[in-house]
């Protein structure tokens, strides 16, 4: 007798346990919700259990989870207000508060997007007390993902959404804090950033073992790795991205590429690949995604980091919906993180704010090499997406390289001409080149910007060749 009573008393707590109606972790209290669309929302309850869901902005659906308990819905949101609650009812009543409906973000890549707006020890972030002092936004809210991996695909994550505050600011990743903020305050709607990263990650690291299969080079995990987890494709992505693919999102920012720097020859087919299997996996069409160009910075001479930059220059090419932040001006010699996290969150910004937010009369891009006139010793350099034209900000103009047919770059005299040019451009001889074919601009590990738009944003570095080195 006692036997079965502690049978049946262990059957019924297995029962409580398992029919307990449950939500993915980001489904919380102080969320964001993408405004005006049609909302994922899932979790667990019950075999066949109905579950009922009612919005206070006035919506409500309902769903019976599957055989295995799993249920997911959409339910319409309005436009950018709240705060609202969300009522959850299946075997148990579930009460979600303070949420708010806005714009919602993914970012991710290394341990540029992961640098905190405190900066890491050693090594500041340029305006971080100012940006903390001014830190309280009840409209700005992150979600940070905590580091996993797993060989697998899992659909949970460890994390909470915190609201914008003095006390929260300064752990924020700063490249996503520093975008979330230029674009809530200019468009005046909450804004939501779910912020998954991890410092030295490859981009193969970031995405599925499908997609990846058309890539030979690419080694799959037997076993999770002692070391170099996050250099391990596959692993970040199915603990730390897969379990929120289908949370409603505007769009994505991408800060990564050093870890890539010696594969640039198949990083632009890689990312493009990577973030095609996102947008297929998250079912909203081409959604932006901007990316930070990696910094110059001292290599050394075991890798020429310009080409991988070049990778990510021409991705935009292939890659459609996608726009590229250039940093060519923030590097350091000293650091692999670029202490101005406020341009480059910004710079991402004005891309979203001019192609996803139609704001008018801003610059966005910097200007593109467009061609090069040879004209006997001197070579002539044009620029596009300079609307307003080109300068040095009273600087020299440096950084510019020529060849010939020997393949030798030398350094290039360079000098800004306006006439028969509206929008500027470069003139570049060398006595040592007699007849060239080729120019290169800033196309070493480390450089600093001479090119910039009127607006102040920098020229990518950039070549006409097309050697191997």
């Amino acid at each position: 007798m006692l036997k079965k009573t502690v049978l049946f008393l262990f059957i019924g707590i297995q029962t409580i346990a398992f029919s307990q109606t449950k939500l993915a972790s980001f489904f919380s209290d102080h969320m964001v919700l993408q405004q005006n669309e049609k909302v994922s929302l899932w979790g667990k309850d019950k075999p066949k259990k109905k579950v009922t869901i009612t919005a206070s902005w006035g919506e409500t659906e309902t769903i019976k989870a599957d055989k295995n308990g799993e249920w997911t819905l959409k339910i319409q949101t309005p436009k950018a207000g709240g705060p609202y609650t969300i009522d959850i009812n299946g075997s148990d009543a579930i009460e979600l508060k303070d949420i708010m409906i806005g714009e919602v973000w993914l970012c991710s890549g290394q341990s540029n997007m992961e640098m905190p707006v405190k900066g890491f020890l050693n090594q500041p972030v340029i305006g971080s007390q100012d940006a903390i002092l001014n830190g309280n936004n009840n409209n700005l809210r992150v979600f940070k993902i905590e580091r996993n991996q797993t060989l697998e695909p899992i659909d949970t994550v460890d994390g909470d959404w915190k609201i914008a505050s003095t006390v929260t600011v300064g752990n924020f990743s700063a490249t996503a804090y520093f975008f979330g903020n230029k674009i809530q305050s200019t468009v005046d709607v909450p804004v939501g950033l779910i912020v998954t990263s991890w410092g030295g990650s490859r981009a193969e690291a970031w995405t599925d073992a499908a997609t990846l299969k058309e890539f030979k080079s690419v080694k799959f995990p037997t076993e999770i790795p002692k070391k170099g987890i996050q250099q391990t494709p596959t692993l970040l992505y199915n603990a730390m991205l897969h379990p929120i693919v289908g949370y409603t999102i505007k769009g994505a920012i991408w800060y990564q590429g050093e870890s890539n720097k010696n594969q640039a020859s198949e990083y632009q087919k890689l990312i493009s690949s990577m973030v095609t299997s996102w947008r297929t996996q998250w079912n909203q069409g081409d959604f932006p995604f901007y990316y930070v160009q990696i910094a110059p910075y001292n290599y050394g001479k075991k890798a020429n980091s310009a080409f991988l930059r070049e990778a990510q220059l021409n991705t935009m090419k292939s890659l459609k919906n996608s726009g590229m932040a250039v940093t060519m001006d923030i590097g350091d010699a000293t650091y692999i993180h670029p202490a101005e996290k406020r341009k480059v969150g910004e710079r991402l910004a004005f891309w979203a704010l001019a192609k996803d937010y139609n704001i008018a009369g801003i610059e966005f891009s910097g200007p593109t090499f467009k061609e090069m006139r040879i004209e006997g010793q001197k070579v002539t350099v044009t620029f596009e997406n300079a609307p307003n034209g080109i300068s040095s900000f009273g600087k020299k103009v440096t950084g510019f390289e020529i060849a010939g047919e020997d393949k030798i770059f030398h350094p290039a005299d360079a000098k800004m001409i306006r006439k028969g040019y509206p929008n500027g451009a470069v003139l570049l001889s060398s006595e040592n080149v007699k007849q060239p074919i080729a120019v290169r601009y800033n196309f070493h590990n480390l450089v600093e910007a001479s090119i910039f738009s009127t607006a102040g944003l920098p020229a990518s570095s950039f070549r006409t060749d097309t050697w191997k080195e």
